[in-house]
């Protein structure tokens, strides 16, 4: 290392080619999809690069069943993140395990990046070999970067990356807290804004999500369900924003939805006894309502029997899933 001391002033002054300048005004994007087996993190790795909640959240698998996008716009790049369903094998598939496996596939189609989230917590399942097979099928050209996830709780995060990277070609390996260590997220946000190929925005600069505010709503209120709910009824439970009144800022945004199970037994679960149940859901739900709606809500939850609703495929559609 030179002793030397630079006056700044007397450095000489780097000059780009006047090709490699670019021009006023251009922009750029591209689509990420972000995929992994379920419950790795991916929906807190979206909230954590948008810098805001757009995915639902919880402890229990399959929370995500659409392939939401957060958009994140920086200057003059923007990236539009698909979150995807997680790939897993279920027993007994319905329609909707059908559905939200096309979502995956589809979601890997003419993407800039493809983020593969693994929990540096465990070795691969079968699960993870599966999203590794489903990897090596697509485009070649689509670089796959593998992130490695729970840093914070894994105890040999090394030899458990090591294993996911023999799985499955990739350009690039990352690993961090999506839920302990933002920084290190914006450090992969980072790296992915510099990829991005010169195109218009695909969404006006100012938003964080493609969903409707009844779809981010009804969301919200099946992520409070899967919280409070056990075993296996959360996987049965959907939920539709029936209606949204907000006429006055004086006054509280009015959300009614509708909860969906597919048993009797299930809606007397949901309900609790007493109602004691359906007053933790909309309890917690509507904290979160206000907190991002920075409004007083009133939310009016009722449980309905939809009888083999993830195999019927209106009830799909009145969802908002493509069948």
């Amino acid at each position: 290392m030179s002793d030397h001391l630079h006056d700044p002033e007397l450095e000489p002054i780097e000059t780009q080619p006047e090709d490699e300048v670019a021009a006023e005004g251009t922009t750029y994007s591209g689509f990420i999809a972000i995929l992994g087996k379920p419950n790795v993190g991916k929906s807190t790795l979206l909230n954590t690069l948008l810098g805001v909640k757009v995915a639902p959240i919880t402890s229990k698998p399959q929370t995500t069943r659409r392939g939401v996008r957060g958009i994140y716009t920086e200057e003059s790049r923007q990236l539009v993140f698909i979150d995807t369903p997680g790939l897993h094998r279920g027993r007994g598939a319905t329609r909707l395990d059908e559905v939200m496996g096309r979502e995956v596939r589809g979601a890997l189609t003419d993407v800039e990046v493809a983020l593969w989230v693994v929990d540096l917590r465990r070795p691969p399942s079968d699960e993870d070999k599966e999203v590794a097979r489903l990897l090596d099928g697509i485009d070649p050209k689509t670089p796959v970067w593998i992130v490695g996830n729970k840093l914070d709780a894994a105890k040999y995060p090394e030899e458990a990356l090591d294993l996911y990277r023999d799985l499955t070609r990739h350009e690039r390996v990352y690993s961090l807290s999506a839920l302990n260590d933002p920084q290190a997220v914006y450090e992969l946000r980072d790296d992915l804004l510099a990829v991005l190929p010169e195109s218009p925005f695909f969404y006006p600069e100012d938003i964080r999500s493609d969903q409707s505010r009844e779809s981010w709503a009804a969301e919200l209120i099946r992520e409070s369900a899967m919280i409070h709910l056990r075993d296996e009824l959360p996987y049965s439970v959907a939920v539709v924003v029936t209606d949204w009144e907000d006429n006055s800022e004086d006054r509280p945004v009015v959300i009614e939805a509708e909860i969906w199970v597919e048993k009797t037994g299930h809606r007397r679960m949901v309900i609790g006894k007493g109602g004691v149940m359906i007053r933790e859901i909309g309890k917690t739900a509507r904290k979160q309502l206000q907190i991002f709606l920075d409004r007083q809500v009133y939310l009016d939850l009722e449980v309905v029997v939809r009888r083999e609703w993830r195999s019927d495929p209106e009830a799909l559609r009145e969802l908002g899933f493509e069948v």
